[in-house]
Formats: structure tokens, C-alpha cells, sequence
């Protein structure tokens, strides 16, 4: 079975799949390893990744790109108001206060949220993978940035859902690069930790991540990051000094036209690529806006000085990194760079002064993480979470008194660098209805404790693998006393077993079951004889000696789940995802039935355009002069139905119109068909049938037994042949090569048998009578004889010769077989 991983990126895509010879990157359908990350919305169907990249040009608006920035963030996030601002389509506020992506679709102005066009994305990917596969794909590995937030997280499952997908785990990037680094290397030592910084600078971000490996380990110490630190950013630098350059010299304002920005970004991100190994790098772009002609040109040193905002911003991460890794710089032993980013000269510079070492490039920079994901070794790797993770509500606090004030309060739950998954129980006191806060709202209860006083509320919480927050479980805990009656002889050996043993031994098992939850209530305890069940004062058993029944009190703790009800902020409620499924699946077959249109009209044309060209050409011999002359006239026909009335038709309207033109072009195939293959096949029977004659006339022994009329063979071919010999090239053939076929088989049939039937064994000469001797008269047969044998000849008192006795021997003679060639 195979293990996908993929690495969506703000950029691009990519898919890796884990098999037994290792770790493959999968090619999209243009033979590429990366595949655009793009979704572009078209008037009859959609088109993603590089389909998408191809129409981008033509239609920026409708072009969704980046969308790994929008997902999961509030509209009125400063971050990401920055980033719509360099983006060619709307983006609005949704009802929710998140973002919605305007397109127009179908004809239509559409709206999307950022987990919907996702879900898009992961469905090329997906495709990509079965295609290469051969099989369904569902389980899977993600890779995410280290600075998700919980609701980033719970979108890009909803997104994975969408496309029918099953994440089994979100891998953090900057892990699932350390995991690819390390899984194959065998050096590693057994004892002492070997450190290892990886820092990832990306298309939109930079993360930094410090790994402890050890021979069969991999510990992650530390992780930091900047989301807004990659090398988009180095191109957005590129893209503003060329626009106010051009602004001032060709007076044009390339803010103002979508399509120029697009063009002029994308030069300028090829030109940050040249930079890195050429000094001088120049621009030339035709017809950017006006129809004008701008160039330009650009030192590396002239680079470096405008991105100086950008790269004062590198030490950041590394600084923090080694802070939260309780490290310093002398303890890392070496660094590795990935990324698209990471080529910038001036940021590997940055990083050997900052470490005193070279950085190293033993990985893909563009692959590792697609690779890390696919591995499905994460059960091997300590990961830990990067956030602090605290909750807040409104009431009285954990393991508080009844009667507290009722206000907003919070408590730290998973602190930074916990490891995960992990779970943690939190004690309440009880309410009617609570509401716990993180990045979601959770509802427990409604539910009414019938001991107030002495009910608590266990809240157990969870950080999956994912690095998602929920709520497991919530159960009341109520203690209660209860009388059991106890005989006078049952009070006086408890009291002897009072004195005999420690009192944490006498405690009951129900109490013994909820410790955990009794040492938060300790302080709240009525009677110090609560826990173990023991009478609390003396005059108590004086009153058993003089009763016959007396009752004892007991605590019971009794458990009562809680219904949890989870409402995230922002996330897609069950019945929208259900939606979006189905939304995704009617796209999806709109873009499978616009493929298939498009298929059918391109064989309709493809169709024309071969058959023309043959009948001019090879199929000259084959076709009449009217009849090459009407169907050439067919065809110019067909063609200019399809630039005109048939530019946009239905997929039967093509398969019908192909159909059509090969009712007239299939017989002129045929003829030709026939023609090709007519002597190869003849040539096979001829072989077929000479063998078997040759066979059959020779004086090979092993043919002796052959009886001669079997080897006879028939005029048909002979015939035929003259006959097709005859007939002009352009007329049906009589002699087709399936009927010399299925007669090359018929005789095959018929000798093979024959030929292979073994020749009989040579008759055995019989064996020559031997009389048997009698024995002598008056003999008897020796005792120790067999009883069974035969007892051979015996004397005959009636006429005392041995003529029966050799009578009665020669039927056995006769009763063997005949020799073999009296039955040829």
C-alpha cells in the first residue's frame, strides 16, 4: 500500500509517495514535479493547478492564487489586508467577518471561502496521485506551517474533506523536513545529541526549526517563525522599484491594470532567480500596458540595498529559535536551508555570519516536506506544539469554592513546546450551563447536580495530532452519602480492623476509582471519615452495642456524562461542509463533462485534418476520383462547422459528427488495412500449411503411422488470391486477412493433433510354450504350500493322462492382446 504526502504551498503543489523502493515525487500531466497552486474560474468549467497557470494570463480576475494566506483568518486581520492588496481578484468580508473570494463562474458572479477553493486544490493533487497510482487515494499526510492557528488546522481539514480526503495527521513542515533529512542518514551517533538547524524560507514565510537526532531519534527542540518573510517578498520589492521606474520614464501606472501587474510580477520573480548567480540582470517585457515596450536593468548590489527592510528581519527567527532550544550557536552542528526562497545570496550570507558555518544544501529545497509527509514515520518523531494553548470562560474557576465570583477567567492548559497528542483533565464546579473558550466555543450542559454542594465538573481536554483543540469528554462527579445497615457483629470488626490497619487502606474501591478527582476536593470534605468510610465520632458505636441494626453513612461518587456541543469561530459547520462536498462534486463533474466535450471536438478536427491529408496522399490508390473529390468536400464542410455553428456544441453533437465522417472514411481504411497485413497473413498460412506438407511427405520415422489422406491440402488460399489479385486497389477486397487468419487456425487445429500423436510401440513376440511338468503320481502338495497359488495340474483318477491339464493352459496364451498393428 502506498503513503501519500503532500506539501501545499503558497506558490505550488507537490505530491510524493512513499513505495518499497522509496520516496517518489509524482509528475503532474505536463511532466512537472511542481504543480501551480492556482484555481481559475472560467464561463464553462474550472480549471486548477497548470491548466489554471495557462489561462492566469488571459484571466487575472478570475484567478485565485495564495490561498494559503487566506485560509483560517479573520477579514480584519492586518496581515492579511496587506496581502489582498497585491492579489488581481476581490476578496469581501463574509457574514462570519472572514473572507470571501469573488469569481465569476458558469457565467455567474460566484462567491467561495478560502477552505472551499482549497478543497480545490487538494482535488487536483489527489488526481494527480491516483493517475499515478492506478488506485483510489483517501488516507494521506499534509504538511502545514508551524504558526497554523487551531482554526487554520480545522480548515485545512475541512478542505481535505471536501476533496475526499482523509488526513491522517497534519505534519508540521519544518518537522517533516527533519524527518526527510534524517530517516536515511547512518551516521548518526548513539550517545551524544547532534543538532540541527533547518531553516525554511518559502514563498510567503520563513520557519526555523532545531531537530535532535540520535541514532533511531528525532527530538524537535524548538520552532520560531515569520509569516510574512519569504520570497514573494523579495519580488514585491522588485516589482515596486520597476513600477515607479517605468511610471517615470514610459508614464504608465501599472497599479492600474491587473493583467500588467500580473506580467510584471511574474518577470520580476524570474529576475530575483537570475540575480542569484549573474551580478547584472536585464528586464525587457513587450506590450506591458499602452502597447508599450518597458526594459530595464538591475545590479545585485542595487537589489540587496532596497530589500535591507526585508533582510534585518532574517536574525528574528534564528535569534528565538536558539532561545526556546535552550541552545547556543557553538551547540548547532549544522544547518540546512530549503525553501524557494532560501537562493537569495544575501540570506545565505546573513546565516553563515549568524552561525559561523556554511549552511548546507543536502535536500531538495522544494521537495523535502512532500517527501517528510509521505515517509509516514511521524510515530518515530517527539514533536511538540509551538503555541502556548489557554482557555477562558465565565464562572467560577477550576477547583474553586461554590459561592465564588462569577467572572472571566483563564487558565494555561498546554504550554509551549508541549508534546503532542497529549490530554488534561480539568475540574469545574458545577453549573447549569458552562461555555469553554479557545479558538472555539464550547457548550456543556445543560444539567442540574442534585448535591450543589458537593458536585464537580471534570472537563477532559485534548491536543491532537493535528494540533487541534477539543473537548473529549465532560463528566459531573457528585458525592453523596448513603446509610448501610450494619449488624452489631459486622460494627465490632470494623472497629477491629479500624485499629489494626492504616486508613488509606480501608478506603473503598469507589473511591479508589476517582483519587484524581478527590485530591481537588480534599479541602471541601464534611467529615474526615469522608474518604474512608469509618465513623466520624465515638457515640456512634455505642449506639450499634445497644441496637440490634445500626447504619453506617458511606461516600458515593456517581458519574453523569455532560453533552458537549463545539462551535468554532469561523469554521464550517457540519451541514456547510456537507455542502461544500456536494458543491465540489458538482464542479467537479462540470469540469470531467467539459473535458470530455473538448476531447470529442478536438478528435472531430483531428479527424479532418489526418483524413484530408491521407487522401491526397497515402490513400490515393485507394479511393475513386468522385469518391475522394465528394469526401474531401465533406470534410471542408465539417471543418467550417466547427468554427462556426459548432464552436460550442455538446459532447453528442461531436461523437455524432465523428461518426458521421467515418461512415464514409472507414471503408477507405479498411481497404488499406487489408492491404498492409493481406501478405504477412498469406505468408503465415503458406509457412503453416508447407510445414505440415513437408512434415508429412518426409521418411522421418517418428511420421510412419500418418495415414497419407490426412496430409492433404486445399486450393482455397490459391483461389482466393488469384482472385484478389485481379480486383483494382481501390475496390473491397474478397481475400481479408481475418479469413486467412481463422484458416491458418482451422488447419493448425486440424495437423497438430495428428502430428503430435506418438508412434505405437513395436507388438511384443509371444512367449514360447513351455509344458509343465507333472508332478509325480501318488504326490501330495507340501504343507507349507499357498493355499492360494495355483495348484497347477492335478492327476484325474477317471482316465490317468495329462491331456486336460495341458488343454486347460493354452486358453491363457490366447487371452493376451493382440499385437498393436493388427489395431492400425
Amino acid at each position: 500500500m502506498s503513503v501519500v504526502g503532500f506539501d501545499f504551498g503558497n506558490e505550488s503543489g507537490i505530491v510524493a509517495v512513499a513505495r518499497q523502493r522509496g520516496i517518489d515525487v509524482v509528475l503532474n500531466d505536463e511532466s512537472k514535479r511542481e504543480t501551480p497552486a492556482l484555481v481559475c474560474f472560467g464561463e464553462k468549467q474550472r480549471f486548477i493547478g497548470t491548466a489554471g497557470a495557462a489561462s492566469a494570463l488571459m484571466n487575472p480576475k478570475n484567478t485565485i492564487s495564495q490561498i494559503k494566506r487566506l485560509i483560517g483568518k479573520q477579514f480584519s486581520d492586518p496581515v492579511l489586508q496587506r496581502d489582498i492588496k497585491s492579489l488581481p481578484f476581490a476578496v469581501s468580508e463574509g457574514p462570519d467577518g472572514y473572507p470571501l473570494i469573488h469569481a465569476r463562474y458558469l457565467g455567474e458572479a460566484k462567491t467561495f471561502t478560502p477552505t472551499q477553493v482549497l478543497g480545490m486544490l487538494f482535488s487536483d493533487l489527489k488526481i494527480i496521485a491516483e493517475k499515478n497510482l492506478n488506485a483510489a487515494v483517501v488516507d494521506c499526510c499534509i504538511g502545514i506551517p508551524v504558526y497554523f492557528t487551531d482554526l487554520q488546522r480545522r480548515a485545512v481539514m475541512d478542505a481535505a474533506k471536501i476533496a475526499g480526503l482523509n488526513p491522517l495527521r497534519l505534519f508540521h513542515e519544518t518537522t517533516a523536513t527533519a524527518l526527510a533529512y534524517g530517516i536515511y542518514k547512518t551516521d548518526l551517533p548513539e550517545n551524544d545529541q547532534l543538532n540541527v538547524a533547518f531553516v525554511d524560507i518559502g514563498h510567503a514565510s520563513m520557519q526555523v526549526c532545531i531537530a535532535g537526532f540520535k541514532k533511531g531519534q528525532l527530538k524537535i527542540l524548538a520552532h520560531s517563525f515569520d509569516q510574512s518573510l519569504g520570497g514573494r517578498d523579495f519580488d514585491e520589492v522588485l516589482f515596486h522599484h520597476f513600477a515607479a521606474k517605468f511610471k517615470e520614464e514610459y508614464k504608465i501606472d501599472v497599479l492600474q491594470n491587473a493583467r500588467a501587474c500580473l506580467r510584471l510580477r511574474t518577470a520580476c520573480e524570474k529576475l530575483k532567480k537570475m540575480l542569484s548567480a549573474n551580478p547584472v540582470v536585464p528586464l525587457n517585457i513587450e506590450c506591458l500596458m499602452e502597447e508599450k515596450d518597458v526594459r530595464g536593468i538591475i545590479k545585485r548590489d542595487e537589489f540587496e540595498q532596497i530589500s535591507i527592510p526585508i533582510l534585518e528581519r532574517v536574525k528574528g527567527p534564528l535569534e528565538k529559535a536558539l532561545l526556546d532550544a535552550q541552545l547556543s550557536i557553538e551547540d548547532i552542528h549544522t544547518v540546512e536551508v530549503v525553501g524557494s526562497g532560501s537562493r537569495v545570496p544575501a540570506i545565505i550570507k546573513i546565516l553563515t555570519d549568524f552561525f559561523n558555518k556554511e549552511p548546507r544544501r543536502t535536500m531538495n529545497a522544494s521537495e523535502c516536506v512532500a517527501r517528510g509527509c509521505a515517509l509516514q514515520c511521524a510515530i518515530l518523531v517527539n514533536e511538540s506544539f509551538p503555541f502556548s494553548i489557554s482557555l477562558s470562560w465565565k464562572g467560577s474557576g477550576p477547583d474553586a469554592q461554590n459561592g465564588a465570583a462569577e467572572n472571566n477567567q483563564n487558565t494555561l492548559v498546554f504550554p509551549k513546546g508541549n508534546p503532542i497528542p497529549v490530554s488534561r483533565p480539568l475540574h469545574f464546579t458545577d453549573r447549569a450551563l458552562f461555555q469553554l473558550m479557545c479558538s472555539m466555543l464550547m457548550l456543556i450542559g445543560p444539567f442540574q447536580s442534585v448535591k450543589s454542594e458537593r458536585a464537580k465538573l471534570k472537563v477532559k481536554a485534548r491536543l491532537n495530532l493535528h494540533g487541534i483543540v477539543s473537548v473529549d469528554s465532560a463528566t459531573l462527579l457528585e458525592e453523596e452519602e448513603i446509610e448501610v445497615p450494619v449488624t452489631k457483629e459486622q460494627t465490632k470488626e470494623a472497629a477491629k480492623m479500624e485499629t489494626d490497619e492504616a486508613p488509606s487502606d480501608a478506603a473503598p474501591p469507589s473511591t479508589k476509582e476517582t483519587d484524581v478527582n478527590m485530591q481537588d476536593a480534599k479541602d471541601t470534605a464534611d467529615a474526615p471519615g469522608a474518604e474512608t468510610g469509618v465513623p466520624e465520632s465515638g457515640d456512634k458505636p455505642a449506639q450499634m452495642e445497644t441496637d440490634a441494626k445500626a447504619d453506617a453513612k458511606k461516600i458515593k461518587v456517581r458519574k453523569t456524562n455532560i453533552p458537549v456541543t463545539e462551535l468554532v469561530y469561523g469554521g464550517m459547520p457540519p451541514n456547510e461542509l456537507q455542502k461544500a462536498i456536494e458543491k465540489e462534486f458538482e464542479m467537479a463533474l462540470q469540469d470531467r463533462v467539459m473535458e470530455e466535450t473538448k476531447d470529442k471536438k478536438n478528435a472531430v478536427e483531428a479527424y479532418v485534418y489526418n483524413m484530408r491529408s491521407k487522401l491526397n496522399d497515402k490513400y490515393h490508390e485507394f479511393v475513386t476520383e468522385s469518391e475522394r473529390e465528394a469526401f474531401i468536400a465533406r470534410l471542408q464542410e465539417v471543418e467550417d462547422w466547427l468554427y462556426e455553428d459548432g464552436e460550442d456544441e455538446t459532447k453528442g453533437v461531436y461523437i455524432a459528427k465523428l461518426e458521421d465522417l467515418k461512415k464514409q472514411g472507414d471503408p477507405i481504411e479498411e481497404r488499406v488495412k487489408e492491404h498492409a497485413e493481406r501478405g504477412t497473413v498469406i505468408d503465415q498460412l503458406a509457412y503453416c500449411v508447407n510445414s505440415y506438407r513437408e512434415a508429412a511427405a518426409s521418411n522421418d520415422a517418428k511420421f510412419e503411422h500418418i495415414d497419407l489422406a490426412d496430409k492433404r491440402s486445399r486450393a482455397w488460399l490459391r483461389e482466393k488470391k488469384q482472385q484478389q489479385d485481379l480486383l483494382p486497389k481501390y475496390a473491397n477486397p474478397v481475400l481479408l486477412s481475418a479469413d486467412v487468419r481463422r484458416k491458418a487456425e482451422a488447419v493448425d487445429r486440424f495437423c497438430r493433433p495428428i502430428m503430435t500423436k506418438p508412434k505405437p510401440a513395436p507388438a511384443k513376440p509371444a512367449a514360447p510354450e513351455t509344458p509343465p511338468t507333472p508332478p509325480p503320481q501318488g504326490s501330495e502338495q507340501p504343507q507349507g504350500g499357498d493355499a492360494n497359488a495355483n495348484p497347477g495340474p492335478t492327476e484325474n483318477p477317471a482316465d490317468g493322462d495329462n491331456e486336460v491339464p495341458q488343454a486347460s493352459t493354452e486358453p491363457m496364451e490366447t487371452d493376451k492382446p493382440e499385437a498393436p498393428q493388427s489395431s492400425a
